[in-house]
């Protein structure tokens, strides 16, 4: 069975991150992504689950966060087994505005060249290394711009995902045959796209020799979404894992803004393949996303007791 072209890109990237203010205030007013679903982690009612993108939470422009401060977690350790790095892209030309932005709200931020393009690398409030590189042929749509970002300089989405691992061959040959496709290879990194290709559609593979054992934590990536159609696709991927790579894979989650399975590929990466619906809008208006508190049908019955214990914050 041929799965290569159910995997049509990116969905999200999901991170966990220490304090609930600062992730907001960091997303919303310094990066100006929208705030486009307020929830709590399914798993951990007791957490926010974030979701930031654009106008209506895409698949691929969406980075979400579990604020997990004051819940007994550790600090985790950045490395191989683990999401390194998310890209953000903007426009063309619009680099220079984010350097001198980064600049004036004292963030540390550096130039890096890949594959012919300069990325503005720098962290978050709490340590996740984040990136932003100027592509003129992404004209993903809805971009969220606001009264302080212009349109010309808004971030439209995911770019790219770098994935730290030891093993590189073998994760090559699993990206392959799961629906990204080398595309090139610059020093340390290497390119892979899926059919859809560009930006939102792409992975990178840094080679993490020297790179300590990544722990999950404050401050790491807990895992990577790819975006299929349907849940059938889904089950389509999740058979073909579990008898070509013998790897374990979840049964069907209900996220309810979409489906998804989880499983570790050959370099320990924590992978989810969401469904692209139903989205943002199931239990809220274009106007009203990310406005108040939203509960699935099974945790809405305790709301009172949940809100009770969230962490209040600022819009």
């Amino acid at each position: 069975m041929d799965i290569k072209t159910l995997i049509k890109g990116l969905h999200h990237v999901t991170a966990t991150v220490n304090e609930v203010q600062e992730d907001v205030d960091f997303y919303t007013k310094l990066m100006c992504l929208r705030l486009v679903k307020e929830t709590v982690n399914f798993d951990n009612e007791n957490v926010y689950h974030f979701y930031y993108g654009n106008e209506i939470g895409s698949p691929s422009t969406i980075f979400t966060t579990f604020p997990y401060k004051g819940q007994g977690v550790r600090d985790g350790v950045i490395g191989t087994g683990q999401v390194y790095e998310t890209v953000f892209s903007v426009p063309d030309g619009a680099l220079q505005f984010w350097t001198k932005r980064l600049k004036t709200q004292g963030i540390d931020a550096r130039i890096e060249n890949r594959f012919g393009r300069n990325f503005l690398i720098f962290d978050d409030p709490s340590g996740l290394k984040l990136s932003i590189v100027e592509d003129d042929a992404d004209k993903r749509e809805p971009v969220w711009s606001t009264g302080e970002i212009a349109r010309e300089n808004a971030i439209i989405g995911i770019h790219s995902v770098v994935l730290a691992v030891e093993d590189t061959l073998e994760t090559m040959r699993f990206l392959n045959d799961f629906g990204y496709d080398i595309i090139k290879s610059d020093d340390k990194y290497s390119l892979f796209e899926t059919v859809e290709k560009g930006a939102g559609n792409s992975l990178i593979l840094l080679d993490g020799s020297g790179l300590p054992k990544g722990i999950n934590g404050l401050g790491t990536v807990h895992h990577v979404a790819h975006r299929v159609d349907t849940i059938e696709d889904s089950l389509k991927i999740k058979a073909y894992l579990e008898d070509v790579y013998g790897i374990s894979v979840t049964e069907v989650k209900d996220r309810k803004y979409f489906r998804s399975i989880y499983f570790r590929v050959p370099g320990n990466v924590l992978f989810e393949i969401a469904t692209s619906g139903p989205g943002f809008l199931v239990d809220e208006l274009k106007d009203e996303l990310g406005s108040s508190l939203k509960l699935p049908d099974w945790q809405e019955v305790r709301r009172d007791q949940i809100q009770k214990d969230l962490v209040p914050f600022d819009r």
